[in-house]
This record gives C-alpha cells, sequence and structure tokens, in this order.
C-alpha cells in the first residue's frame, strides 16, 4: 500500500499518501515528482509529417508527455518517425488490438495506454505484459465512464465513482496477475463531479500514480473551465501526478492550459505569475488593457517572479504586498512598487508598461 506523509510540490508542504513512481522514457510519474503536462495529437494517424509538425509544436509549447493514436499497423511507422523527431516521451494509445501494442513497443514507444479487459484472453494480456516488462515500460489503464464493463454497470446500475473505480482495479488486477505492475491509472469522465469523486476514491485504494483529465470537456472556454474545477481541485489535495486537459481545439492550448494551471497552484516554478485586480469604480486608467498587454509582452519571460497589475494607487501596493514587483495606476500615472514599497512615482500611464518591464529586465 502507499505510504502516508508529509510530502512538498512546488512552493507548497500537503499530507497524503506517496503514489509508486514509474517512468516514461526518462520524465518520472508519481513518487512525488512534479506533476507533468500531456497532451495529445489530433492529426490523422497516417500522416506522418503533419504529425511530426503537430509533435514538435507540442514539444516546444511545453507538453512533457505526448501520446499518438495507433489504431492499425500502418500507424505504426508514425510512431518510429514520431520517436526519432521528439525528445519528449511518446504514448501509444491502443483500443482492443494487442498485436499493436507489442508493435508499438518494438517501434521504441515509452508507453502505452490500453485496457487489458479489452483486448481478449490471458495470453494476450501476458504477451503485453512481459514486452513491456522487458523494456520497463509503463501502461496506463484509462477507464472511462461511457465504456464500463457491463458487469460492473449491471451492479452499479450507473457510472458512479464506485464503478469507475472498480473497473480500474479489475484491469490493474489483470496486469498484476503476470507480475506487472509499471502501472499508471486514469478516471475520466465528461462530469467534472463524478471525475472528482472518482480520483477521491481511487487514492484511497490505489497506490499506482494517477492520471488526471476531465474527458470530453469542451471547447477552450468552458473545457478549461471544467479541467481546471476538476484537475485543480484534486491537485489542491495532493491527488494526481499527471494531467491533461482536453479541449476541443489545437492541443497545443491544452498544453499552455495545463501549464497556466500548475503555475497557478504554485506546483510549476518558471515564468511570471501575474496579479491583477478586477477594476472598480476608483480605477482612472485603462488597467484592463494594460493587463492584457503586460501578460502578452511578458509571456515568454522565464523569471519565477510575481507581478501585480493594480488599478488603484490606494490600495494596490498593500493589496499586492507579496508581489516581487508591480504598477498602480492613478489619474493618468502610476507608481511602482516592490514588495508593498512604492519606489517610483508619477510615471505617465502611457510609460508604465515599459518602465515596469525594465525593471523586470534587471530582476
Amino acid at each position: 500500500m502507499a505510504v502516508y506523509e508529509i510530502r512538498k510540490r512546488g512552493n507548497t508542504v500537503y499530507d497524503n499518501k506517496t503514489t509508486k513512481k514509474v517512468f516514461a522514457g526518462n520524465v518520472p510519474i508519481g513518487g512525488g515528482s512534479d506533476i507533468t503536462v500531456q497532451s495529445m495529437l489530433n492529426v490523422p494517424a497516417h500522416d506522418i509529417k503533419g504529425n511530426i509538425a503537430q509533435a514538435l509544436k507540442l514539444q516546444n509549447a511545453g507538453c512533457d508527455i505526448l501520446r499518438v493514436s495507433v489504431p492499425d499497423k500502418e500507424a505504426v511507422k508514425t510512431v518510429e518517425a514520431l520517436k526519432n523527431a521528439l525528445k519528449i516521451p511518446l504514448v501509444a494509445d491502443i483500443h482492443f488490438d494487442w498485436k499493436l501494442a507489442i508493435e508499438s513497443v518494438e517501434a521504441g514507444v515509452d508507453k502505452v495506454r490500453i485496457n487489458p479487459g479489452n483486448i481478449g484472453d490471458d495470453e494476450h494480456v501476458k504477451a503485453v505484459a512481459k514486452a513491456c516488462n522487458n523494456k520497463n515500460i509503463p501502461i496506463r489503464i484509462g477507464v472511462n465512464s461511457g465504456s464500463l464493463e457491463k458487469h460492473i454497470l449491471k451492479k452499479y446500475g450507473s457510472p458512479t465513482p464506485q464503478a469507475m473505480v472498480e473497473s480500474g482495479l479489475y484491469h490493474i488486477s489483470l496486469l498484476e496477475k503476470y507480475d506487472f505492475n509499471n502501472i499508471v491509472l486514469s478516471l475520466k469522465s465528461s462530469d467534472t463531479k463524478r471525475m472528482y469523486d472518482s480520483y477521491v476514491l481511487a487514492s484511497e485504494k490505489c497506490q499506482y500514480p494517477l492520471h488526471l483529465g476531465v474527458t470530453e470537456a469542451g471547447t477552450e472556454n468552458i473545457g478549461t473551465i471544467k479541467s481546471s474545477a476538476g484537475i485543480g481541485g484534486l491537485l489542491l489535495r495532493n491527488i494526481g501526478d499527471t494531467i491533461r486537459i482536453s479541449l476541443t481545439d489545437d492541443p497545443v492550448k491544452e498544453v499552455v492550459a495545463g501549464k497556466r494551471l500548475l503555475k497557478s497552484l504554485g506546483l510549476k516554478k518558471g515564468g511570471i505569475r501575474f496579479v491583477s485586480c478586477p477594476t472598480c469604480g476608483r480605477t482612472s486608467i485603462d488597467l484592463i488593457g494594460l493587463a492584457k498587454s503586460a501578460e502578452e509582452k511578458l509571456k515568454d519571460t522565464n523569471k519565477d517572479i510575481t507581478v501585480a497589475i493594480m488599478g488603484c494607487v490606494v490600495n494596490g501596493p498593500g493589496e499586492a504586498r507579496e508581489a516581487d514587483i508591480g504598477i498602480a495606476g492613478g489619474k493618468g500615472c502610476g507608481v511602482m512598487f516592490k514588495n508593498g514599497e512604492i519606489f517610483k512615482n508619477n510615471i505617465p500611464e502611457d510609460r508604465l508598461l515599459d518602465e515596469l518591464i525594465k525593471e523586470i529586465e534587471k530582476m
């Protein structure tokens, strides 16, 4: 069983049990490792050039682990090409065909996503477990509320959290039967509350690392909100070891959203953290435009600092005193402060952002 301990992630200390550590390539998952952000390619599986181009964009955006669909033997060629082009670990997404899992392992994939209960008899499960064990490749079991086993659905009547976890433990038992324990578990649902409750229950019953996600979450806006609620809530309880924010959009947006979520929870260092007030009747500068411009111009700055963009000289520096540096607007001008202390006064509004950037570059 997992061990109860005090552990630290980022700048925050949590009480919870640690999970087993596994490796996708050279990237650790679980065991107190940093949370990793995953995404999945959505280019047709046989389009090798298109998959490589998208994969490189995701890698450059900061994707830690990348998944690719392997629907048939022809798609294994895409796996081989991606492995030659990428520096980040690659996961083969397999449904039903156990032979494709073995061929993907032989092609050099770093992790396999497959459900042992869906690939036929015990000999198929044994063969996949042996192939992955031989190369120390983890298997992610992917339980989905929309595709639970019939006997489990009959028992619970619907895809309840208890049903989801029982399905996960069932698939785990099929692998453990052949001494395979290099496992990651996911329990995804498009219902955020069901997903949340499933992972909470799984964390009490399972020692394996958990891959968090709200499946079929929707388009960028609603999908990001649903995912942040479910994934963020779990991470605040120190539940979860790797995440994907699933969006009906460019997968690069999934990576950006995932990185931002981790930063907002203090689980990822590097890059600026922004603090800005929602404005009120005292605001006499274009704070909304200023904040958006600051975020855009500083998006690639990799300094581990907090920057405040505040609308009121009276309250701004005090409310944002924990920021490393910030600006606060007055009537047509503003001030600059560090750790709540003003050190520059009467900066013209049209110079505020430029002056702020100059100071940040000195830090």
